[in-house]
């Protein structure tokens, strides 16, 4: 694809930057009101059996994922029209999902002016270190990559480290709006579940509340990952880096089953999504179907996602993702140098 092609692109999906009020007001009423239901049925089904509980958990982290969703959005000022109102059911939906609304909401903006640029990671993605940069690494240096990119400390230690501690404290340049929000954030939150706690003591709470936001947790991070973690995703240094062609090439089109499409919001269509922010999550499907050139973006499936956890490191010389294995022998050459 063409600088040229993919520059029109942008002007292909403006019709669908436009917020629907009537959409998104359907969207919040089938969303919350189910996570509201599916969380006290898993509270009511502790009397049955934990593993009931655990499963209607499940449903009800799929409809935190949901409201993630419209979270996200928000941040993007998409799910309305008025700031105000994105600025309100952003900081709910942020209270729902554990997550700060004005420190994400400029965490977020950073990955999407800096996403698959070599010059400028670090702030809101995935740490993806290149060939050369792992090499040259210290031990401890790589024994921290690994540990990072180790699926059960990404998707088992990611989601508690993200709800708990970087989600719970602003950073040091936040502005006074950004720490006021976090703050707002927090106490709402301690006193929400002060009362869930108090209403049906803490062993229940940990466990429906605990499940629910963990499995919630693994699959968002696990969405996140997989669309900008495949084989031939695209990665620049500054000086060759384009917005457009970052946001086609470098974000992949989940294809998911239409049950999980409607429960992740169509954050699939991660290509479009990334291309223009404006649009909402509700329109995602409608600008990939009415434009052609968006629909050669790089597709994945359930079974082809699972590839992805193979890629740990980007060969900048070849723009694609590969193994630790694949580099052994470059690690043996440094082996050798050092022993000589």
């Amino acid at each position: 694809m063409t600088r040229e092609k993919t520059a029109q692109l942008r002007k292909f999906v403006a019709p669908f930057e436009k917020a629907d009020v009537k959409a998104s007001v359907q969207q919040l009423l089938n969303t919350i009101p189910p996570f509201i239901l599916f969380w006290f049925l898993a509270y009511q089904a502790l009397d049955v059996s934990i593993w009931l509980t655990i499963a209607l958990s499940a449903v009800a982290g799929g409809f935190v994922i949901r409201t993630f969703i419209i979270f996200h959005d928000c941040t993007h000022g998409s799910f309305f029209k008025n700031k105000k109102a994105n600025a309100i059911v952003g900081t709910i939906t942020g209270i729902m999902t554990l997550f700060a609304y004005e420190k994400w909401k400029r965490e977020h903006s950073i990955h999407h002016a800096s996403s698959g640029n070599l010059d400028k990671r670090g702030v809101g993605d995935i740490w993806v270190m290149t060939i050369e940069e792992y090499v040259e690494a210290s031990k401890w240096e790589r024994f921290k990559y690994r540990m990072y990119r180790n699926p059960l400390v990404m998707f088992g230690f990611g989601p508690l480290f993200l709800v708990l501690i970087s989600s719970r404290f602003n950073r040091k340049d936040a502005r006074k709006k950004e720490r006021n929000n976090t703050y707002l954030i927090n106490i709402s939150l301690v006193v929400i579940y002060s009362l869930l706690i108090w209403a049906i003591g803490w062993q229940a709470f940990l466990i429906v509340q605990g499940s629910t936001m963990f499995i919630a947790g693994a699959l968002g991070i696990w969405l996140f990952y997989v669309q900008h973690t495949f084989e031939d995703s695209y990665f620049e240094d500054e000086s060759e880096w384009d917005y457009v062609k970052a946001a086609v090439e470098g974000s992949s089109y989940y294809k998911l089953p239409k049950v999980l499409q409607w429960v992740t919001g169509n954050i699939g269509f991660h290509h479009v999504h990334h291309l223009s922010p404006r649009v909402p999550n509700y329109n995602l499907e409608k600008a990939h179907e009415s434009t052609p050139p968006l629909q050669q973006a790089t597709t994945i499936t359930l079974k082809s996602s699972l590839k992805s956890l193979r890629y740990k490191l980007y060969d900048a010389k070849n723009k694609t993702f590969v193994t630790f294995g694949d580099i052994k022998h470059l690690m043996n050459q440094d082996k050798d140098k050092l022993a000589a």
